[in-house]
């Protein structure tokens, strides 16, 4: 069965940014990721800007600061100019992605309707199997076939009658990775003929 398969690296950091400075200013604002110039707007435009689960100061959303989104959608300029160059980058980092999930060996995936698959190996793991990734040349081979994961016997009845591999969350006990369970309403804004 076609499908896209969407790898993030996520970073895990316990504690305030390690670039925060003392007085809670940025100490490298100046230089920040994209990430960093982004936020608290969502680069996703199917997601809505939600404040209550950003960590913003209640300040950051009074009326007389610059606005990052919109209801509809909109972001300013500026912050459609770093999302352009986000996306740019992905076509970019799709190999690499490809070539770190075989290392890796992460062959399971959610569905974006449903849940998120979370590989959290050792950091000297993560950092070697990148570094194969990044060395590596040419077009890359493609991880084994993906299997999706689900906690919904429909789910996995309707994706093993499109001719995919489907299981069931209870089966994957001993995998290398954790299964987390989301509501499309809880991540994405309703459009029209969704059903709960």
């Amino acid at each position: 069965m076609p499908a896209r398969v969407a790898a993030m690296l996520v970073a895990d950091v316990a504690g305030p940014c390690p670039n925060l400075l003392a007085d809670f200013r940025c100490g490298i604002y100046d230089e920040r990721p994209l990430v960093c110039r982004i936020y608290p707007a969502e680069i996703n435009p199917l997601i809505e800007l939600n404040p209550e689960t950003k960590l913003c100061p209640p300040e950051a959303w009074s009326p007389d600061r610059q606005l990052l989104q919109s209801s509809d959608g909109a972001f300013s300029s500026e912050t459609q100019q770093d999302i352009r160059v986000v996306r740019a980058a992905e076509p970019l980092d799709r190999v690499v992605k490809i070539r770190l999930c075989a290392a890796l060996q992460a062959a399971d995936a959610g569905l974006v309707h449903e849940s998120v698959v979370v590989y959290s190996p050792p950091r000297d793991v993560l950092r070697n199997a990148l570094a194969v990734a990044i060395a590596a040349e040419g077009e890359p081979d493609f991880p084994t076939s993906w299997r999706f994961v689900s906690d919904r016997p429909e789910t996995i009845r309707d994706l093993a009658a499109s001719g995919a591999i489907a299981r069931h969350i209870r089966d994957t006990a001993g995998d290398s990775f954790q299964h987390l369970n989301f509501r499309r309403q809880a991540l994405f804004r309703a459009y029209p003929g969704m059903q709960d």
